[in-house]
């Protein structure tokens, strides 16, 4: 096995915690010696150990004088756990190679230093790309401290969320709406407005075998849904401008808004101080349009459907319209990816994230 073997292990060890973690990272690490791996390891979630402890413990004695690789530089600070860094030392690793920086700038190069001050060989950069992608909404949660925006809508080939009607199931088909079962998995929190959970009463659950199910989040401004709506089950908190009449066992947050309309980077603040690293956002219309036209959002995701609802339906995006195509307002790049029947469009911001 080469060295970018070694680092692949560590980052397959780590995708194995995707959605798990937060408000950590997802870190996996691979402890070598000879060319021979010794033991691998992953940060299962907060408060447990980091992947190096973990990975070091299964070495045992045997780490004296390994390599480890891992996907994230070290912990030198004392956290829920004790550094990362003094337990390395103890270990007597020799070399470390670390995917990418701890981006916080409060920590950045810091456990890397501690290493090298006790005279351990350090390297950074091997699989920065592939660990820097797989760490994409905890970067910029530890930079920004707001959680990293996913939109995700299923729309007909004519960008309708629903028929005049209001009828939208379903738009997309079973694969695509398994994808989205998976996503959830992966998120720490889902959100919608208030006009979905009247209209479709969703569950937003994960509901595949061994997944479990994130945050469900109501933005409800004027409190109108109803408290016996599916998503107000353990594991839910609504944001609103209004106060909860008695009675109401709705986990409510109150926000100052304007004529029920809430403050949206308040609402991101408020996730982002709960722990949430990962946010999706699931409708309706005007929630999709608040979002984009607020700069408060990361990547978008469109499952196209071949159909056509026609100019009666729904539109998932219902801002201002331009004028001149040159003044239309551009998102970013599209990835596509086939999900038959269907179409999975993903899009990642232009400009700077959110701050």
């Amino acid at each position: 096995m080469t060295e970018g073997d070694f680092m692949d292990l560590a980052l397959d060890e780590a995708r194995k915690a995707v959605g798990r973690t937060a408000p950590n990272p997802v870190v996996g690490a691979v402890v070598v010696k000879g060319g021979k791996v010794l033991a691998v390891g992953h940060h299962d979630k907060a408060g447990a150990p980091h992947a190096e402890v973990v990975a070091l413990k299964r070495a045992g004695a045997k780490a004296r004088g390994s390599t480890l690789y891992v996907t994230l530089e070290p912990c030198n600070h004392v956290g829920r756990t004790p550094p990362c860094t003094e337990a390395i030392l103890a270990a007597g690793v020799k070399r470390v190679v670390a995917a990418v920086l701890d981006p916080n700038p409060a920590v950045r190069g810091g456990g890397l230093a501690r290493l090298r001050r006790a005279g351990v060989r350090v390297e950074v950069g091997l699989g920065h790309g592939l660990a820097e992608r797989l760490n994409q909404p905890w970067f910029h949660f530890v930079t920004t401290g707001l959680p990293y925006v996913t939109l995700k809508a299923a729309i007909t080939a004519d960008g309708k969320l629903a028929t005049g009607s209001g009828d939208a199931r379903w738009i997309s088909s079973a694969r695509s709406r398994e994808l989205v079962q998976r996503l959830r998995d992966r998120v720490d929190a889902v959100l919608v407005g208030a006009g979905t959970v009247r209209a479709d009463d969703p569950q937003l659950t994960a509901r595949l075998r061994g997944s479990r199910s994130p945050l469900r989040v109501v933005l409800d401004g004027r409190l109108r849904s109803s408290a016996k709506a599916r998503v107000y089950r353990p594991g839910h908190v609504v944001f609103s401008a209004v106060r909860p009449k008695a009675g109401d066992r709705r986990n409510v947050i109150v926000l100052a808004g304007k004529r029920g309309r809430l403050p949206l980077r308040q609402v991101l603040r408020r996730l982002g101080e709960l722990g949430v690293v990962h946010l999706m956002v699931e409708g309706g219309a005007g929630v999709f349009t608040q979002f984009i036209e607020r700069g408060l959002w990361d990547d978008l995701r469109l499952f196209v459907a071949p159909k056509l609802a026609g100019p009666g339906g729904l539109s998932w995006f219902q801002g201002r319209s331009a004028a001149r195509m040159r003044n239309a307002l551009r998102l970013g790049s599209f990835h596509v990816r086939p999900i038959p029947p269907d179409m999975l469009l993903r899009v990642e911001r232009d400009g700077p994230p959110s701050l």
